[in-house]
């Protein structure tokens, strides 16, 4: 019988040797609603149960500390936490980096996130704008490690030079295989930062381990890290499911299911799925997708009856080495324009704090993507020449970061 899998979380409550160089420190902890132990406690009410640990302070990534905040761009704002009387900052309101008061309130940070694997998803450049802040004020940060719910597998352009921002943290593909320690590991390395870093390392993480594949399936439960990750289907969907946020289609917020589905109401879902299956057919592998009809109660198209697709990566339809949800959502994105030429599909507005390009392309860390969906002329396979470059790349390059083997 193999042992039950630790997080990063677990292994420091449970081993006063791994706290040992925490004692007589000032100690803060970055973490979100996901943030918890085995049974279920938070991170945060844990760590202040042990006479060993001198908390001063926390700090919520975006969609707060609580998860509290629905949509993108809604900030949070500082508190006082009422139980322990400790200052709360938001990494995601009146800025999304440290400022220097709120560095000088630790000595060392307890980083603890639950990540899903994917690029766009913002904790990871929280995580980025933590170390470079501490490398600036010489301070201490420990990552407690948590599983990559999407596993290994990578897929998807990288991001290009320039096109860095809240949602693009650095020059990786979108699916990036990488756990949050192991990020941290690249971004000391890319960023070249001096700095006091170390990884409570996860123990029995099997990341190709079925039925999870990066999440212990039956073994721990999920917690949605933000509002809408609702579960674990979802986290494999992300990657391509994401980029809807810079479209015109809905993505299924203010449905039961967001981002394991797209749809807008004056489509015909099922002419767009013959078009998919007949453009790259092997594209679509590792998965079942279906038709649906679904209403939002908020959001894109809320109250309007919207025909979509669901993408369904679970239980026997599910093949963890076959299923490429970046490329399912292109494809998807270029049947539309083939099928619709004037079809508005790129949602022209402010996305994460910018406002000069388009969220797509923010989305994709350069135009590339969107690029090959409006050329008339580009086939699946010119796609697949720029991605499996990329991806063929950072397999390479991510070797030396990799902690669980």
């Amino acid at each position: 019988m193999t042992s039950p899998i630790l997080f990063g979380i677990d292994r420091l409550l449970a081993d006063p040797a791994l706290r040992a160089p925490l004692k007589g420190r000032r100690v803060a902890l970055l973490a979100h609603p996901a943030s918890v132990t085995a049974d279920l406690t938070h991170s945060l009410d844990a760590l202040a149960t042990l006479p060993d640990i001198r908390l001063t302070a926390a700090f919520g990534p975006q969609h707060g500390l609580k998860g509290d905040k629905q949509d993108n761009m809604v900030e949070s704002p500082d508190i006082i936490d009422p139980h322990y009387g400790i200052p709360i900052f938001s990494l995601y309101g009146e800025v999304r980096r440290p400022t220097d008061a709120m560095m000088d309130t630790f000595d060392v940070l307890l980083v603890d996130l639950q990540d899903l694997g994917c690029r766009i998803y913002t904790f990871i450049t929280t995580l980025r704008y933590v170390l470079e802040a501490a490398a600036r004020k010489d301070k201490v940060v420990w990552v407690l490690d948590r599983p990559n719910p999407a596993g290994r597998p990578v897929e998807g352009l990288s991001l290009r030079t320039g096109w860095e921002s809240f949602v693009g943290a650095g020059a990786m593909p979108m699916r990036h295989g990488l756990t949050m320690g192991e990020l941290g590991d690249w971004f000391i390395d890319q960023l070249q930062l001096d700095v006091d870093y170390r990884v409570i390392e996860m123990l029995g993480w099997q990341p190709d381990a079925a039925p999870g594949h990066g999440w212990p399936l039956g073994e721990r439960t999920w917690i949605n890290p933000s509002p809408n990750a609702p579960n674990l289907w979802m986290a494999r969907a992300y990657a391509g499911t994401v980029m809807l946020e810079g479209t015109t289609l809905s993505e299924g917020r203010g449905t039961t299911r967001p981002l394991e589905l797209f749809g807008a109401p004056d489509l015909n879902a099922r002419t767009i799925l013959t078009r998919m299956q007949a453009l790259a057919p092997c594209w679509l592998d590792g998965c079942k997708l279906r038709e649906i009809w679904f209403e939002p109660t908020f959001h894109k198209h809320a109250g309007k009856l919207n025909h979509g697709i669901q993408i369904h990566c679970e239980g026997p339809y599910y093949d963890h080495a076959a299923f490429r949800p970046w490329r399912i959502q292109a494809l998807a994105f270029k049947a539309i324009r083939q099928m619709h030429p004037d079809y508005p599909l790129w949602r022209d507005f402010g996305y994460e704090y910018e406002f000069d390009r388009l969220a797509i392309d923010l989305i994709n860390g350069s135009p590339l993507l969107r690029e090959w969906v409006d050329d008339s002329a580009s086939l699946p396979s010119d796609l697949d020449d720029l991605s499996l470059t990329d991806e063929r790349a950072w397999y390479d390059i991510r070797q030396g970061f990799l902690r669980y083997r």
